[in-house]
């Protein structure tokens, strides 16, 4: 230890030596030890920031600006990672503005860096006083995990200590996860009842919970009276109760399906899921619970948030890595990040790393690579043979779920569940898809086949374990099971002609050894022979984007190499099938010797292997069927991958044609009840009803079905002929890049932010942020950017949501995931139509399912749930402007009733908008 270290310095001593330094939009700012204030240029602070260690907030985005590496500053305290550690698993924006708020602390009206330096030192003072305070509510483990920090060369290390006095001289544990509460198993849960819910139950429990004086709002009650529908008994087996509701934006269709829902697993002691397609609506309905469930307690008992299991803390992970971190040689960043996940370790609600408490803008200060390795990505666990088994956080999710009353899950996580456990009476019976407009992909991603490098690799790690010396985590089958099979030599004689055949599979360095054309074995041998078959049949392989070719006449060489491949599967399929079948043997004949652990890791072992054997057997039929007629129900291609214009992938891919029809095989016909709704279920409302839910009904799946669905739609309640425009601007020459950044400036700038650009390709976002960025920080409007940024979505998301003068550009990822009521979204600017990509799987679709009205179908739904970020509550005013003038009329019904889509050009577009968010609203729609 150091004498610094020993001595425990005085904070406030540190903090009076320590200059601050604030990088705006514009300019930067520097508070120096004497308390002057000067305004410095980037270059400037770039220097600065080099030569001397500074009080900051938000490094990363800080050194972006400046065009640094976070290496090449010096040691900085970032104030960001004071807050992770002294407040863990709590929430907070990555900005000065966010600290402040969070601290409950006054923040300057303006963001501009003059003002903000001036609070840094006070932000930091707040937060080691908290440290400091016989009430600090978070000091488990605080001490020893500062200490390590500290040695491992922490800047806030020894400032932490100072802070916290003779406490630190206490001895405290630093295995946070030995702190952590063991779950208990218990007796299973008995089946669930069948019994009703009526319509005048649903709407009593939906004005339970919106509570006394609440607004009243027929549409919200009629919807969750129709949603009983789905809570009913079913009258035939794999005919289930399907209700399909389309509700508008501002329906209020959570808590209408919530009341019905959670009066069904109370009247009959099952749970019902409910699904989302965005982490974003998790969050919500896991809000909306609190209505139902005021106590935390009762909430924390009956409800849990579902994740797949790569979303939560492996403690067995995390254990190595801090272990790693701690011993002197991975470096000062990687114990900086072990010593904050340690922290929030032991505060954490549920252990979920991705869109849980964990302060997920830590992924750009140290590499999302590093913190998927602290999860289980890799379906490695060891269940009960692991030293952490019983404190677990996917375990202890697990069992919390069997007995809970409402399952907040993903479509994701449901589709793969009911494909993995087909038959388990387990699985959930009642289920509603919120954002069911996603159903289609969702399955798509779920029910496909992809014969790849990357995923043949991944096999073979999931097999042999790591077969190189680069540090971290890999064990393979072996070490994961051999211990439950050591007396059995039928068990063990399949494990070891599984790890032979394994060999063939993709090993360490298998793309460097594709892209010089000098594949080894018989896997990557295939996958020359498609590179070589793609690059013969493009026009054009030049540019940063994936290749694509149809597998129709493959060349000789390339047949050959397939069927020599497909023997090499089968060798590696039967083992697999044979040692899952060994040891669902072994279930039942050590029935009476078998501890319930233990059954549980043969149990899920048989499950895994099962799961892999179905897809090596799989892309053995792939690679024969390409000398055979193809089946129409599927579409088949060879892929490309590249990124930024560098390989990372090939394969063989195979997509159902329809994948709605393996949904409806594994989830919905299994199910008693299901109700799937979105504001965009419809492609549009037209005469022709039927027929616009009958496109819906093929998009979910529900065409499969013996039984009709239950059908309604509810419009919107809001005034959108009031409150909204809709611009096409029809006179700028498309594919221009500097008049489409001229377009979003000016169009920014007359709306004074509050912006958000979508785009339809990666390449066109950045090259319009380049040219815009400069005259937004000239007048004041901050720019996000995703692809950009080094934040993630969600963050940068609140982070625009956080300050109404900022302007956000992205693609489809955030038109999917943005929920920003208030003046924060008043403008919605569209770089062109968003038409399907010309993919070859689209072309077999597009075929198959309407030729040109396909298209149309998905462009209109694209621009319905576009505009419908736009409005979000009463009183919200907004513009929607699309930059094409290329637009057809037919797709302009993808708009709700009330406004009328005008053609203007670009100077009428800004002068419209300038004039609309100048003009005060109509008394009865008043502005927030």
């Amino acid at each position: 230890m150091t004498d610094a270290i020993a001595t425990f310095p005085d904070p406030e001593t540190v903090l009076s030596r320590l200059p601050a330094l604030v990088v705006g939009h514009r300019d930067a700012a520097r508070l120096s030890v004497d308390g002057e204030i000067t305004s410095l240029k980037f270059n400037e602070a770039a220097r600065a920031l080099t030569d001397e260690a500074h009080l900051v907030c938000n490094l990363p985005l800080i050194t972006r600006k400046l065009r640094l590496n976070v290496g090449q500053t010096a040691a900085s305290f970032d104030l960001l990672e004071l807050f992770a550690f002294v407040r863990p698993a709590r929430f907070t924006l990555p900005t000065i503005f966010g600290l402040a708020q969070s601290l409950s602390l006054a923040h300057p009206l303006t963001s501009d860096p003059i003002d903000e330096v001036a609070i840094l030192g006070t932000l930091a003072r707040c937060l080691l006083a908290d440290l400091s305070a016989d009430t600090y509510r978070w000091h488990k483990g605080v001490a020893a995990t500062a200490m390590a920090m500290a040695r491992a060369g922490w800047p806030w290390g020894p400032v932490v200590l100072g802070a916290l006095g003779p406490r630190a001289e206490r001895s405290g544990g630093l295995a946070a996860w030995q702190g952590l509460p063991e779950w208990e198993d218990g007796a299973p849960p008995p089946p669930p009842s069948d019994h009703s819910v009526s319509e005048n139950e649903a709407s009593q429990r939906l004005a339970s919970l919106l509570g006394d004086g609440s607004e009243a709002r027929p549409a919200q009650a009629q919807y969750s009276r129709s949603a009983t529908h789905a809570f009913h008994p079913r009258t035939a087996q794999n005919a289930p109760n399907l209700a399909l509701a389309e509700a508008g934006t501002g329906t209020g269709k959570t808590l209408g399906y919530i009341a019905p829902a959670s009066l069904w697993a109370q009247k009959n002691g099952g749970p019902v899921w409910l699904s989302t397609y965005t982490k974003a609506l998790q969050r919500q309905i896991d809000q909306e619970l609190a209505r139902l469930y005021p106590d935390p307690k009762e909430r924390a008992a009956k409800t849990v948030i579902r994740k797949g299991r790569e979303n939560y803390a492996c403690l067995l992970n995390v254990e190595e890595a801090a272990r790693i971190s701690f011993a002197g040689a991975a470096g000062t960043r990687d114990a900086v990040l072990m010593g904050l996940v340690l922290r929030w370790l032991s505060h954490t609600r549920d252990g979920d790393m991705v869109g849980g408490d964990f302060p997920s803008w830590l992924g750009s200060y140290f590499g999302r690579a590093r913190l998927g390795a602290l999860t289980d990505h890799r379906g490695e666990c060891l269940y009960s043979a692991c030293a952490h088994y019983r404190r677990c956080f996917i375990e202890r999710v697990v069992r919390k779920t069997r007995r809970a009353e409402l399952v907040v899950a993903n479509h994701a996580l449901v589709m793969t569940q009911a494909a993995s456990r087909k038959g388990d009476p387990d699985l959930p019976r009642r289920l509603v898809f919120d954002e069911g407009h996603h159903v289609f992909d969702a399955a798509d991603s779920a029910f496909s086949a992809h014969l790849s490098g990357a995923e043949g690799a991944e096999l073979r790690r999931w097999l042999r374990g790591r077969e190189t010396a680069t540090k971290g985590r890999a064990r393979g089958l072996s070490s994961r099971v051999e211990d439950l099979l050591t007396d059995d030599d039928v068990a063990m004689g399949h494990l070891r002609d599984a790890l032979e055949a394994a060999r063939l599979l993709p090993g360490p360095g298998w793309l460097g050894r594709l892209t010089t054309d000098s594949p080894r074995g018989p896997y990557e041998q295939f996958l020359g022979h498609i590179r070589a078959q793609i690059f013969s049949r493009v026009s054009d392989a030049r540019g940063p984007h994936g290749l694509e070719c149809g597998t129709e006449s493959p060349s000789p060489d390339l047949l050959k190499a397939a069927d020599i491949l497909a023997r090499a599967m089968t060798a590696l399929s039967q083992p697999l099938t044979a040692l899952a079948k060994r040891l669902i043997a072994l279930l039942d004949e050590e029935a009476d010797s078998l501890d319930s652990a233990s059954r549980g890791r043969l149990d899920a072992t048989a499950r895994a292997l099962s799961l892999r054997s179905d897809m090596v057997r799989a892309w053995g039929t792939m690679l024969a069927d390409l000398k055979r007629t193809p089946d129409p129900a599927f579409v088949d291609w060879f892929a490309l991958d590249r990124m930024d214009g560098r390989e990372v992938d090939a394969g063989l891919y195979r997509h159902w044609l329809d994948p709605t029809k393996p949904f409806a095989d594994t989830v919905l016909e299994p199910a008693h009840g299901v109700l799937v709704t979105s504001a965009t279920l419809l492609d549009q409302r037209t005469a022709m009803e039927d027929e616009d839910w009958s496109r819906a009904e093929t998009r979910v799946g529900a065409s499969h079905l013996v039984l009709p669905a239950k059908r309604f739609s509810l419009s919107s309640p809001f005034d959108y002929a009031a409150n909204t425009r809709i611009l096409v601007v029809n006179d700028l020459r498309k594919g221009d890049v500097t008049q489409l950044a001229a377009a979003y400036r000016a169009l920014f700038l007359a709306a004074n932010g509050g912006a958000l650009g979508l785009f339809t390709a990666i390449a066109r976002l950045r090259a319009v942020h380049g040219k815009i960025m400069g005259p937004l920080e000239q007048a004041g409007l901050p720019l996000y950017a995703q692809h950009i940024d080094p934040i993630e979505t969600g963050t940068l998301v609140d982070m625009f949501r956080a300050e109404e003068q900022a302007c956000l550009l992205g693609t489809d990822a955030v038109r999917d995931g943005v929920d920003v009521p208030g003046s924060s979204l008043r403008l919605i600017v569209f770089d062109r139509v968003p038409w399907p990509r010309p993919t070859l799987l689209h072309k077999a679709r597009r075929a198959a399912f309407g030729g040109a009205l396909y298209d149309d179908m998905l462009t209109r739904l694209k621009l319905s749930q576009a505009f419908g970020r736009l409005v979000r509550r009463a009183g919200d005013r907004g513009i929607f402007v699309l930059l094409d003038a290329q637009t057809p009329s037919r797709l302009l019904s993808a708009f709700p009733d009330g406004p009328t889509p005008e053609r203007v050009g670009l100077a009428k577009a800004i002068d419209m908008t300038r004039d609309f968010f100048n003009t005060a609203p109509s008394p009865e729609n008043p502005e927030r």
